[in-house]
């Protein structure tokens, strides 16, 4: 059996299709759902059980021994969170606890982690590092702070002989794509601004407030969801390298742009009127993140990612633009 922590959420929902589309259905989907929609999310999925979140622990006790790998993408993912007890419970200790449960058990162990580790990305975006590098960054939230903090942990366990048989984290950098839709504020600007754009409406970008940037050429590494779940696969059935890598495109876009291929979607052009950056967030907003992708390629993934344009696309006419919305 596969464990899937965050099973219904984005990026979990959307590897589980990937898997249900490699012919695995034994599945087990670790989440909470609340009273929203997210339960859609896996409405069409195949899968063996699912699992409320907090009883993981004693559901592994009773069944580990069938666990062939345990995929951690659960988390509390709110850039915006400010509640510490609540972040280092959710994003930190649980990790912590997976990781040793997968080291005793010797079971492998795929985690989310995130490019918003890199902080203002002074230091780079460069995933060949060290741990002395590693602790160079200086993430610039609660949750950066919290993904950093269990890849530092993870390093030194491993440093120590203490780690899971393959482990490897993943620092994703802007991913969109179909199922990130209970996100609310934290959805993607694609998923945001379709049907506004649709309907000729105007949607607001931000101004730069940085000299030499224009308004809206803010710039990301947009990355496609399915593209994330096949990279997470092949790193899992590589089964040799275990540490962290980033997964992103290797190529930042600006958000004006983005916004541009969404109108080009929606067979419209696309109504951009340019806001002031709120001053709460201003003192830490990232101008530009772009993945170096070497790591990864030098494994020998040679899969390539979805062009923007091509991604955008599939989300906004297969997913966005249709009744149903969901993978």
């Amino acid at each position: 059996m596969l464990v899937i922590t965050g099973g219904g959420g984005f990026i979990g929902s959307v590897l589980a299709w990937a898997l249900n589309e490699a012919g695995r259905t034994d599945i087990v989907i670790a989440d909470q759902f609340g009273r929203d929609g997210k339960w859609r999310n896996i409405a069409k999925r195949d899968f063996y059980e699912i699992v409320p979140i907090e009883a993981l622990p004693s559901w592994l006790d009773r069944h580990g021994g069938e666990v062939e790998a345990v995929f951690h993408l659960g988390a509390n993912s709110s850039t915006t969170e400010t509640d510490a007890d609540l972040i280092i419970a959710t994003n930190l200790n649980a990790s912590i606890a997976l990781w040793r449960w997968c080291a005793r058990h010797r079971k492998p162990l795929l985690y989310a982690s995130s490019a918003a580790t890199y902080g203002d990305g002074k230091e780079g975006f460069d995933d060949v590092r060290g741990l002395a590098e590693l602790k160079r960054l200086q993430p610039l939230n609660l949750y950066g702070w919290s993904k950093h903090a269990f890849d530092l942990w993870a390093m030194r366990e491993a440093a120590k002989g203490h780690a899971p048989p393959l482990w490897a984290g993943f620092k994703f950098f802007n991913v969109f794509g179909p199922n990130e839709y209970h996100k609310a504020e934290m959805m993607s600007l694609v998923a945001k601004s379709h049907a506004k754009i649709a309907a000729g409406e105007p949607i607001q970008l931000f101004k730069s407030h940085r000299p030499g940037i224009a308004d809206g050429e803010q710039s990301r590494d947009f990355v496609y969801v399915k593209d994330c779940a096949a990279a997470i696969l092949w790193l899992w059935r590589q089964g040799r390298e275990s540490g962290i890598y980033n997964i992103g495109t290797g190529r930042a876009t600006s958000f004006h742009a983005l916004m541009e291929a969404t109108g080009a979607a929606c067979g419209r052009t696309a109504k951009i009127e340019y806001i002031d950056i709120p001053p709460a967030i201003r003192p830490n907003y990232q101008y530009v993140t772009e993945a170096r992708m070497e790591r990864l390629r030098g494994l020998g993934y040679n899969a390539p990612f979805t062009p923007l344009d091509e991604a955008v696309k599939d989300f906004v006419t297969n997913y966005l633009a249709q009744p149903d919305p969901y993978l």
